[in-house]
């Protein structure tokens, strides 16, 4: 098959793209991991001694910033369907987050004590009808809030990918019930016609 011009077109992009070649250069898996970087350096999200859970991993540039930025003081637990390699200083599940099994698992692992931070850059399997990828990407937001709402400390924070579109406001207005504050973060390594974002619940309430 050949390839389309609109994946040529991706491809050219992705091959120009400053954040991939920073990646390649400075050893991070994805160019996501510059969107934590840029959050976390304005919002100080994460310190040395925390438990961070990391949701949606794969293929684990996440994960690798956290690690630098912990310092070998504290504790991630990653989770993703996919596999991911391994990263020292993190402890992979894989397995779908939207079964009670491997809810489960996650629990044990943060051994059913609460945690610092709650990190999610899930995506549901792209099927290319918007209203389902859309339904897909709200709910799997959902489930990393009620998580966070279950498993956070009080004080705790939660950043979470979500897409701008039918559900948004719903979940900007389940956070703020949950959070001292709800900040939207939209980082430059983050494409600018994605219309992904991320939502940031600062201190959690009691």
């Amino acid at each position: 098959m050949k390839p389309s011009r609109t994946s040529k077109a991706w491809m050219q992009e992705h091959l120009n793209d400053e954040f991939v070649k920073r990646a390649q250069k400075e050893g991070y898996r994805a160019r996501a991991a510059y969107k934590l970087i840029e959050i976390d350096d304005k919002d100080k999200l994460i310190k040395p001694g925390m438990t961070v859970v990391d949701l949606g991993a794969t293929p684990g540039s996440w994960c690798q910033v956290v690690v630098q930025r912990l310092k070998g003081q504290g504790k991630i637990i990653a989770l993703d369907i996919l596999e991911m390699q391994p990263i020292p200083g993190v402890q992979f599940i894989q397995g779908d987050f939207r079964e009670e099994s491997v809810l489960k698992q996650l629990e044990a692992a943060i051994e059913n004590k609460p945690v610092d931070l709650v990190i999610a850059d899930m995506a549901p399997n792209i099927s290319g009808i918007s209203a389902v990828d859309q339904a897909n990407a709200a709910y799997l937001t959902e489930l990393a809030l009620d998580f966070a709402g279950e498993w956070l400390k009080p004080g705790g924070n939660f950043l979470v990918k979500v897409f701008i579109g039918s559900g948004f406001d719903e979940i900007v207005k389940s956070m703020r019930t949950q959070f001292d504050k709800v900040v939207t973060r939209k980082p430059k390594a983050s494409r600018d016609r994605s219309s992904e974002v991320y939502l940031l619940g600062l201190n959690k309430k009691h």
